[in-house]
Formats: C-alpha cells, sequence, structure tokens
C-alpha cells in the first residue's frame, strides 16, 4: 500500500518540526536536577564529536483500533553518518549483552574491523526494507570506493538496528518506506539531537515510560590529548521496579498513571535498547570492542539487566585515522595505548546512562494502537525524590 500524499507530506513535516523543536526546547535529564559525572560536550550529544551527524524521520498518524497497514502508526527513523557525507569507512567494534535482537552488518566488522556507511535505527519489522534502502541511497550519492577497473559497482554490507514499537505501533502495516529512510539520511546534521519520540525512537517504551531516543557525550582527558566521546540509544528495554535514578529507587517510588494495553500487561523487562558510541579518540578496532563492552555499566545504572527477552546490541566507532581503509598502501595509524583507556570507559558509561535517561525524560504521554496508552515520566516526582535522597543538583 502506497502512502498518500498528504499522509507523507504530514509525515515529513512532523520529522522536520519535531527534529527542531524537540532540540532546542525539550527537557533533558539535568534540567530535572538529576547529578552526573564528567563534563559534557557542547550539545551534550553524540554530534559533539566531529564529524558525525544524525538524521531523524518521525511517522506519527492515526488513532484508535489497529487496521493493519493503515495505522496508528507510531514509528519511523534515525541515521547516524560518522563521517557526514564522506565516505570514508572508520574502524569500529561491537557486543550483545543479549542477543535477542538484530544488528545487521556486525559480522562483516568483526572480521575486516571496519564500519563502511551509515547506521540507521528503525523498529523491528523494518530492518530489511531499511537496508535495502540505506543500499540504494549509498549508490545514489555515490557514499562508496567502486570495485578495481568498474565504474560504479560496490558492496555494501548496511548497520540496520531495531527494537520493538508493536504495543504502540501498526508495525506489520510496514508503514516505513525507502523515502522515509531517504530523508532520514539526506537530513542529517550535526548540532543539537532531538530526544524523546522521534526518528526509530517515536514508538518506544522504558522501565515503564514513554522513552525512545536519547543522546549524551562526555569530554576527557588522554595523556596530553583531549577527546570527545558521544552516544546514542534507542531505548525500549527495563521494568519500572528496576528503575533506577542517580542511585535513586525512581520505579518502585514513583506516582505515574498506569499503562492501558488491550490484551493485558506486558512482561516487566520486555524490550532493547541498541546504543551507539561515537569518538574522535584513535582506537583500533580490539579497543573499539573494549569500549563497547563498558555500555552495560551505564544501562544497569539505570536499572536494565540484558533481561532474556531483551535484544542489548551495541556498536562503538572512532572517527580517528582517516584514509585507514586505502587499498592501494599500507595506512599509517595512530592508537591510544591500552594503559590510558580508563577515562574513555568512564565517559562511556557516563554517557550511556545520561543518554538513557535523557530518552526517558523526553518521552511524553503517547496513546498508540487500540488505544494502547503509556505514560511519559513525571517530571515533578523526579524532583520529589532527588530532593527526598539527597541527590538533587538543581538551583
Amino acid at each position: 500500500m502506497k502512502f498518500p500524499a498528504l499522509i507523507v507530506l504530514s509525515c515529513f513535516l512532523t520529522a522536520l518540526i519535531t527534529h527542531e523543536t524537540h532540540a532546542q526546547q525539550a527537557v533533558r535529564a539535568r534540567d530535572l536536577g538529576i547529578p552526573f559525572p564528567g563534563k559534557t560536550g557542547r550539545y551534550n550529544a553524540i554530534t559533539d564529536v566531529p564529524g558525525v551527524k544524525v538524521g531523524l524521520t518521525t511517522l506519527i498518524s492515526g488513532e484508535g483500533n489497529l487496521q493493519t497497514g493503515k495505522g496508528p502508526v507510531r514509528t519511523g527513523v534515525t541515521a547516524i553518518l560518522p563521517r557526514g557525507n564522506t565516505y570514508d569507512p572508520v574502524f569500529a567494534g561491537w557486543f550483545a549483552l543479549n542477543g535477542n535482537g538484530e544488528m545487521t552488518g556486525t559480522t562483516w566488522i568483526s572480521e575486516s574491523g571496519f564500519m563502511e556507511g551509515p547506521i540507521t535505527i528503525t523498529n523491528t519489522h523494518s530492518v530489511g526494507l531499511v537496508r535495502d534502502a540505506v543500499v540504494e541511497w549509498q549508490y545514489r550519492h555515490k557514499h562508496f570506493l567502486p570495485l578495481e577497473e568498474t565504474d560504479g559497482l560496490f558492496w555494501a554490507l548496511p548497520i540496520v538496528a531495531e527494537t520493538y514499537d508493536g504495543m504502540l505501533n501498526d508495525i506489520n502495516g510496514m508503514h516505513v518506506k525507502k523515502e522515509h529512510v531517504f530523508q532520514a539520511l539526506d537530513s542529517a546534521k550535526s548540532g543539537p539531537v532531538a530526544e524523546g519520540s522521534v526518528g526509530g525512537g517515536t514508538g518506544m517504551v522504558s522501565h515503564g515510560f514513554k522513552a525512545g531516543t536519547g543522546t549524551a557525550s562526555r569530554v576527557v582527558r588522554v595523556g596530553d590529548t583531549t577527546y570527545t566521546l558521544g552516544v546514542l540509544v534507542q531505548a525500549n528495554h527495563g521494568g519500572k521496579q528496576q528503575f533506577t535514578i542517580a542511585g535513586v529507587p525512581a520505579g518502585p517510588e514513583i506516582k505515574s498513571p498506569k499503562w492501558k494495553m488491550k490484551f493485558g500487561e506486558i512482561k516487566p523487562g520486555t524490550g532493547s535498547i541498541i546504543v551507539i558510541v561515537a569518538t574522535d579518540a584513535p582506537l583500533l578496532p580490539h579497543q573499539l570492542n573494549r569500549i563497547a563492552r563498558r555500555v552495560p555499566i551505564g544501562i544497569g545504572k539505570v536499572g536494565g539487566h540484558g533481561e532474556n527477552t531483551s535484544g542489548d546490541i551495541f556498536l562503538a566507532f572512532s572517527t580517528a585515522n582517516p584514509k585507514a581503509s586505502r587499498r592501494d598502501a599500507a595506512p599509517k595509524l595512530d592508537m591510544v595505548p591500552n594503559d590510558h583507556m580508563d577515562p574513555l570507559f568512564y565517559a562511556t558509561a557516563q554517557a550511556t546512562e545520561e543518554a538513557i535517561l535523557n530518552a526517558i525524560v523526553a518521552g511524553r504521554d503517547m496513546t498508540g494502537i487500540n488505544g494502547n496508552f503509556v505514560p511519559g515520566l513525571p517530571h515533578d516526582e523526579v524532583v520529589r525524590l532527588l530532593k527526598k535522597y539527597n541527590r538533587y543538583a538543581g538551583k
């Protein structure tokens, strides 16, 4: 079924409006007085890493009972371009805490150490379409290095990750189309990044509250050099009873409206989280694997435990060492000594924790298919609890 032009236009305008206003006006975790260690970059976002760009397409339309193929629609696509529009593969590594999920292209990262294109994140049943659209986008934009002695021939194994939004979205209606993937990729930019119910995170839920897309960054000193590390999450994981904010047992104590689900309660801990880590520190693939394995520390601080039904998959990449993938000569590489990596480990855990909380803080009440309702995090309750436990960092 093709989207009527009006719906496509509406969705496109929604994406643009959400991206612009959300990025500039939404309340973030620090605004509630939640204390965080570490120094952030300018935007406290993955885009603080020079060259990294993020694009979002948000699809929200319809209400009422589920009509497969018609809606309601609560979904989207998130795109991350490691070096913006420049094709230059980056060193990468990945790790799965629990593998009940998907991130395509990871076996080639394990084999080669390189990530050779953009990263996209969407809903579970749109992975295939998004993957194919990324290949077409790379071809159209010549975002590849042709095979030797050919004109335009190339191969690609795109990185596409997912979490499940079927509680709020008509996930079997296949509403994500290739034009929505193109929009996310073409609109990718540096600067502030929208959070909450935007992009691939539009229909996502975390720790019992509406969540979705979140981001954060840290600036660290390694030896005599300053580096930036940024994180972007698509949070759709965790149970309410385990939800923790700055050491405060927020989930058990927060008073909030209950979920409304037509088919009963959802098992606590059901869901997934995708985490993307970017840095300009010169790290080689084995070191980026080490970075990816530190992501669960930040997840655990918020209350995630890698439950059986959760797809917790993480990818880390470095924008250092340009032209490292050259085929015509041996590249000259820089790397941070292993003995100096602790600041980057701390930054990974800290930025992951904050990015998750930013996603949840930005998430607002949402009603989706069949009148299913998920509440946003009540900000006043968070402030009350932080003050109760002497953890409030606000003015």
